[in-house]
């Protein structure tokens, strides 16, 4: 693995220039997953935020990596960003889940194409790399499930002089306990306005008004803290709405050519990051396996367990799973960084597959070590409980399937092919 470009925050305000790249050397990540593994049973079992993985991310300069570089971020490619949220997975999953939603935050910052106002765009930067400030967007809602699939979100922006008061319910806000901004997803209520617009508000999190429920009690990533937020007549700076349209606008086929390809590339980060996470919980439950098997020897087979033809077969299963996964990340991966971002459909096939993969290894590896898989003295089961929220994530593996089928019964697409 190549070293990866970061930028360390400068000691002084005069040391700080607009981009300065440093590199990291790949055995800096080795150690994080080490040191993050060390605890992530601690983790799991309290449900506490990382607080502690943050900040020696951010002594290493990566909390801002893939933020805009005209602000002073790393401007990091997907590539590197994928190499360092596998190696955070690998030790802490909820860790990187947290890094992940940040990482794509910084890179819709990034694009010249982005919406949001200049200041705001700087501001969000800067607090990352000087102080690993973290974002991430809040979007589900008790009533309307999740935005993509369809519906007006039930908070609410209201102008009331010069700005914005918001109301409203989010759940499922990963990272909530250590976030220091918040884009809300919300509908607008003006007086003379014909029909609500939907869109960005950027909300700081410590902003009167904002309530924290302590809910999330979850089967694997327990350490996201994604908890519920309430919004109770939340002031904002009248530019704080940093991206609003007319509903129809924001479907993913809506717009210019521009506009297109701005959601691919964005859909595909997302696939890609992810598909690393959920790929490198399996890759260290493979590693935790092939311990167990050469350390295994029971009295009745005089040798370890590596040595049945059995288990070298699906030990190979696995090591197939895996290398597919790799092949395909690091395609998809390429294709973004060199311009060439496929269409939505193929980035969830691209999870519908990683995923899948990722699980199959997580579950073959529990089949090879039967009850000492499934206790709690050893992390295969994590693993497991972890590499399933792999499935929760949107796009969910229906719409994934329904959007392919549909678009591979086209006639049109038939011959294309």
């Amino acid at each position: 693995m190549s070293a990866l470009p970061l930028r360390r925050t400068p000691a002084t305000p005069e040391e700080q220039p607009t981009h300065r790249p440093t590199t990291v050397d790949p055995a800096v990540l080795g150690q994080l997953s080490a040191q993050f593994a060390a605890t992530a049973a601690d983790h799991d079992r309290s449900g506490a935020f990382p607080h502690d993985n943050f900040a020696a991310l951010q002594a290493h300069g990566l909390v801002g990596l893939v933020a805009p570089a005209a602000h002073g971020g790393g401007g990091a490619t997907l590539d590197t960003a994928r190499r360092v949220i596998a190696a955070v997975a690998r030790g802490e999953p909820a860790t990187a889940l947290i890094l992940t939603m940040t990482y794509l935050q910084h890179h819709g910052l990034s694009r010249t194409d982005s919406r949001w106002p200049q200041p705001l765009r700087e501001r969000v930067t800067r607090d990352a790399v000087e102080r690993g400030a973290l974002i991430n967007a809040l979007r589900v809602e008790p009533a309307l499930g999740s935005p993509a699939r369809g519906g007006l979100p039930g908070t609410v922006a209201r102008r009331e002089g010069s700005g914005w008061k918001i109301d409203g319910h989010k759940l499922y806000t990963t990272g909530i306990e250590g976030l220091a901004w918040l884009a809300v997803w919300a509908r607008t209520h003006e007086a003379g306005e014909a029909s609500p617009r939907t869109g960005v508000f950027l909300v700081p999190r410590h902003a009167p008004g904002v309530r924290v429920i302590a809910s999330w009690d979850h089967l694997g990533l327990r350490a996201s803290g994604s908890h519920e937020v309430v919004f109770e007549n939340v002031a904002i700076d009248l530019d704080h709405a940093v991206d609003l349209r007319a509903p129809a606008d924001w479907a993913p086929d809506a717009g210019s050519q521009t506009d297109i390809d701005a959601h691919a590339t964005q859909q595909a980060w997302m696939v890609v990051l992810l598909g690393s996470l959920y790929d490198a919980v399996a890759r260290a439950a493979r590693d935790w396996l092939v311990g167990f098997l050469n350390g295994r020897a029971p009295g009745s087979l005089g040798a370890p367990l590596a040595s049945l033809p059995r288990v070298q077969e699906h030990v190979g299963e696995i090591e197939a799973l895996l290398r597919t996964n790799r092949v395909l990340l690091d395609d998809a991966a390429s294709a973004v960084d060199h311009g060439h971002a496929h269409p939505a459909a193929d980035s969830g096939l691209l999870k519908y597959t990683v995923t899948g993969n990722a699980i199959r290894v997580v579950e073959l590896a529990l089949q090879l070590s039967g009850n000492h898989g499934l206790t709690r003295q050893n992390p295969l089961e994590r693993h497991y409980r972890d590499v399933l929220c792999s499935r929760i994530h949107t796009p969910q593996n229906d719409a994934i399937l329904i959007a392919a089928g549909k678009r591979a019964l086209l006639p049109t697409e038939r011959i294309a092919a």
